[in-house]
């Protein structure tokens, strides 16, 4: 854990607390046993939290700059948001997946008392924020801003990404 962050120990072991805590509470309302994934405070930019899936490894990631501005609501509404995640990721393991944001999602943050809202809309005075330059990309239906990362995997050969509305591949405009 780097020194400069703004996250009290107490802190990060409450919301290490926080997360065995709904995963116990999502786990009884989709009837599954979710072991508590493991917890990074290693989170930059505007992103509150995030599920990390990568292969059979999964892993959840929080930002200390915007949970220290507000821990009181990041403590519990963030830590909610991204255990729902990673409860429905279990749930429909092997299967089709849900969209991210979508109804099973949204049902199981009711279900746990929370609100479903799918973006944090709070203040990010302070935070250390790195902005990359975007890329202007079109497919079948409309235009995209690609960022330097994703152009330059698309360049490269490396990735190819394509719209979530009609399937059409990103090309450079």
């Amino acid at each position: 854990m780097p020194t400069d962050s703004p996250l009290t120990a107490d802190q990060r072991t409450a919301v290490i607390g926080r997360v065995a805590h709904d995963c116990t509470r999502a786990g009884k309302i989709l009837s599954l046993t979710l072991v508590p994934p493991p917890v990074r405070f290693d989170l930059r930019g505007t992103a509150a939290g995030m599920f990390c899936v990568r292969g059979r490894d999964h892993w959840l990631r929080f930002n200390p700059w915007l949970f220290a501005q507000d821990f009181a609501v990041h403590g519990t509404d963030t830590v909610t948001h991204e255990v729902a995640h990673f409860a429905v990721h279990t749930l429909f393991l092997g299967k089709q997946r849900p969209k991210p944001h979508g109804p099973e999602w949204r049902g199981l943050m009711v279900a746990l008392g929370a609100n479903p809202s799918a973006t944090f809309k709070g203040s990010i005075d302070g935070v250390p924020v790195r902005r990359q330059r975007r890329h202007a990309y079109r497919c079948l239906c409309q235009q995209h801003a690609v960022s330097t990362t994703r152009h330059n995997r698309i360049r490269t050969g490396k990735s190819e990404y394509r719209c979530r509305y009609c399937d059409g591949r990103l090309v450079p405009i």
